[in-house]
């Protein structure tokens, strides 16, 4: 019956993507509407209302369940196990993607865009990003208040916030007050989870207008402004990705792949749209643990940490921007410098929030101090919205077999 109901939803999620794919390439005067007028603003504002949503949910959803984890395991072996073995995993898928986008680059070796094209590009960057530089970027993961991180959705900052109060409860005196407070935490994380329960049942309608959106976006060429090699190896990298290198973590581990991307497809499928693993991190949790059947005391510690820290896509883009940009530039690199930026690209993924373009802001902030042309990220911009939505996608998808390779190695060691 759990397998019956679990393929419906997802014929019933593919048939709206379907629907919605169909209502974006259908112009709105064949609709008997003015193009881009009330068709176009009813699918961008469902769209928009879903995002919102699931962005309102995604800072508790990490808060609560990392310190609800905290608060169970404490400084136990079992925390440490789980977190062991999601770092480790991470950090491996990590770097076999930006290696991937190193080999990718020595082969396909894009050519030069001509610095011609340097104030174009410089014209459509947001003048304020350009001046923040990584150390900036850094610090700002510090809170210097409880309050600004859920303002600013800072997620790095919350996951910090959310370490320290859930061991700061664990290692309370077992009082009164205590079991109050942990109750408390408890009861708040099954509210959000009834919340998260109720949204995805009418996510369908969220897909529509997604699927809709996205594709109006691909038929007035929002994606057609390539630049031919680049694009090849950002694309070709997140492919081979997706479809060879995790599978072969997962079967290494004696998991089925097609399997486990079967049960964690809705996920995949929303982070595509939402362009975020954050806002993504409700429904990844409940496909984990309704779907894959992952432990939630793993799926609930494993999904949030990954969220902030396993960005195989982010890690991939940065790298070969970095070193595209810096040769556009005139700056040559040899082997062993390149090998250096896939550390840099590695280290940085890791220290970058799961929101929409944060990575593309995050690369600006990188090579703003290497005398590379900055600017000509604004030629990149436009083709962005296509590349975020692939790199989010395996993203997720690299979140989701790092907890399912986690859950197994575990689940006999766990209680």
């Amino acid at each position: 019956m759990k397998n019956h109901s679990q393929k419906k939803q997802l014929l019933v999620w593919l048939g709206a993507l379907a629907l919605g794919t169909l209502l974006g390439l259908v112009p709105g005067t064949l609709l008997g509407l003015v193009p881009g007028t009330l068709l176009h603003q009813s699918v961008d504002f469902i769209a928009t209302v879903y995002i919102r949503l699931f962005q309102l949910l995604a800072v508790p959803t990490i808060f609560l369940a990392v310190i609800n984890t905290m608060i169970r395991f404490g400084l136990e072996k079992e925390t440490g196990r789980i977190f062991r073995h999601a770092v480790t995993y991470t950090l491996l898928t990590t770097f076999a993607a930006a290696l991937l986008g190193l080999v990718l680059y020595n082969i396909i070796h894009p050519d030069n865009l001509p610095l011609t094209m340097l104030n174009q590009g410089s014209s459509a960057l947001p003048e304020t990003v350009e001046k923040e530089t990584y150390y900036e970027h850094v610090i700002g993961v510090i809170p210097n208040n409880l309050v600004q991180p859920f303002l600013d959705s800072n997620v790095l900052s919350i996951l910090l916030l959310a370490f320290a109060i859930g061991i700061g409860i664990a290692k309370l005196p077992k009082k009164e007050s205590t079991v109050a407070v942990v109750r408390l935490m408890e009861g708040l994380q099954d509210l959000l989870f009834l919340l998260i329960h109720c949204l995805i049942w009418t996510l369908p309608l969220g897909i529509v207008a997604f699927a809709a959106q996205l594709s109006s976006q691909v038929s007035a060429g929002v994606a057609a402004q390539s630049l031919g090699k680049y694009v090849a190896v950002i694309l070709g990298g997140n492919i081979l990705q997706f479809f060879i290198v995790l599978p072969l973590f997962l079967l290494s581990r004696g998991l089925n792949p097609l399997r486990v991307l079967g049960k964690m497809s809705p996920a995949v499928l929303m982070a595509l749209f939402t362009k975020s693993s954050a806002a993504t991190l409700p429904v990844t949790m409940e496909s984990a643990e309704k779907r894959l059947g992952v432990k939630p005391k793993v799926a609930r510690f494993v999904l949030p940490i990954c969220t902030t820290i396993n960005m195989n896509g982010c890690a991939a883009f940065i790298f070969v921007t970095s070193v595209y940009l810096m040769q556009s530039g005139g700056i040559v690199l040899n082997i062993w410098q390149m090998i250096g930026w896939v550390f840099i690209a590695v280290i940085a993924a890791i220290g970058n929030a799961g929101v929409p373009m944060g990575c593309f802001f995050l690369t600006m902030s990188l090579i703003s101090g290497t005398g590379a042309p900055v600017g000509l990220m604004g030629i990149i911009l436009p083709i962005y919205t296509i590349l975020d939505m692939i790199e989010t996608a395996e993203n997720v998808w690299s979140d989701s077999c790092v907890c399912a390779m986690t859950d197994h190695d575990l689940r006999s060691k766990l209680n």
